[in-house]
C-alpha cells in the first residue's frame, strides 16, 4: 500500500486541478470542434482543406531544411490566403450563419407561448388535401413543387411569383400544376391553410452529392430547405413519384401515408392533441373490425 501511495504521489501531485467549469469547456469546444468538421465534410472546403494540408507540409519541410525564400514568401501570403479562403468559401459560411439563426435556442430553453393553436401551422385537412393532390398528380405523371412555409417566412420567393391567396384543397393544387396552364410553372408556396403564390422561383441547390438524374424541380425543393426551414414536397414529372425535401436533405419515394406523416411532424400540434387523435384513429379501427 506504501509504494502505491508513493507511486501516487509521484505522478499525480504535478497534474493540474480540474474544475466542473474547464470540464464544461471541453464539451462545448469537442461539440464546436465536431459540428466544424462535420460541416467542413460536406461542402467543397473539404477538398480546400486538404490542399492546406499539402501545403502545411511543404511548408515544414521548407522550415526543416531552413528555405528562406519560401518561408518569406509562405510568410507574406498567410493573411492574403486568408481573405481568399473567406471569398471562396462565402456561400457555405452563409449557408452556416443561416443555419446558426434557424435554431430557435432561446425559445427552445423558455417555457412561453408560442402562440400556436391546437391545430398547429395548419390543419389536418390540410394535410390530407396536399397528399391527395399530390398522389392525384403522381398517378398521371404531373410535376408539382409545393413549399409549405414553417417559422421562417418566405417572403421574398412568393414575390417572384403570382399571388394567389386561396384555401388549400386538392383541386386547387391539381389545378395550378396542370399541363399547359399558365400557372404550372415554379413552385406554390403554401402559409397555414392557404396557398398564397405560385410560380415562385427558388434558389438551386449546389449540393454535389444529389443525384445526378435528379432535375431543376428536385434540386429547387433542396435549395430552398437549405435557406429556409420550409418543407417541401416534390412530384416527379419523369416517374411520378412522390419525394420530401426538408433541411438540406431529400426523401424520395412516399406513399400517401408516408408523406401525410412527414406533413405531421412540422405541423406542431401539441403533443395532447395528437394523442388524442391517435387513441380516436384506434377506436374507430376497433369499431370497424368488429
Amino acid at each position: 500500500m506504501q509504494q502505491i501511495q508513493e507511486f501516487m504521489d509521484t505522478y499525480f501531485r504535478h497534474m493540474p486541478d480540474v474544475s466542473w467549469t474547464d470540464i464544461v469547456e471541453i464539451i462545448i469546444l469537442s461539440f464546436l470542434m465536431y459540428n466544424i468538421l462535420l460541416w467542413v465534410k460536406n461542402t467543397k472546403a473539404w477538398s480546400l482543406l486538404k490542399g492546406i494540408v499539402v501545403i502545411a507540409i511543404f511548408w515544414l519541410i521548407a522550415a526543416i531544411f531552413s528555405m528562406d525564400t519560401i518561408l518569406w514568401i509562405a510568410q507574406n501570403l498567410v493573411g492574403i490566403a486568408s481573405t481568399v479562403i473567406i471569398v471562396i468559401l462565402q456561400p457555405e459560411l452563409r449557408k452556416a450563419m443561416e443555419e446558426l439563426g434557424r435554431k430557435n435556442l432561446i425559445a427552445s430553453i423558455l417555457p412561453f407561448d408560442s402562440g400556436k393553436s391546437n391545430t398547429g401551422l395548419f390543419s389536418d385537412r390540410t394535410i390530407n388535401e396536399i397528399a391527395k393532390a399530390c398522389v392525384e398528380m403522381g398517378k398521371v405523371k404531373t410535376g408539382a413543387l409545393i413549399v409549405i412555409e414553417k417559422s421562417q417566412p418566405l417572403v421574398e420567393y412568393e414575390r417572384t411569383g403570382i399571388d394567389i391567396d386561396g384555401i388549400v384543397s386538392s383541386q386547387l393544387l391539381i389545378n395550378i400544376f396542370e399541363h399547359n396552364t399558365p400557372l404550372h410553372d415554379g413552385a406554390v408556396i403554401i402559409r397555414g391553410n392557404r396557398v398564397t403564390s405560385a410560380t415562385c422561383y427558388l434558389p438551386l441547390s449546389d449540393n454535389m452529392l444529389l443525384s445526378k438524374e435528379l432535375g431543376t424541380r428536385h434540386r429547387a425543393g433542396v435549395g430552398i430547405s437549405e435557406v429556409t426551414d420550409s418543407m417541401t414536397v416534390i412530384v416527379s414529372e419523369e416517374t411520378g413519384r412522390i419525394s420530401i425535401a426538408y433541411e438540406g436533405d431529400l426523401e424520395r419515394n412516399l406513399n400517401g401515408d408516408a408523406l401525410k406523416e412527414r406533413l405531421r411532424e412540422i405541423q406542431g400540434k401539441p403533443e395532447e392533441e395528437k394523442r388524442r387523435k391517435l387513441w380516436k384513429g384506434r377506436e374507430k379501427n376497433e369499431k370497424e373490425t368488429d
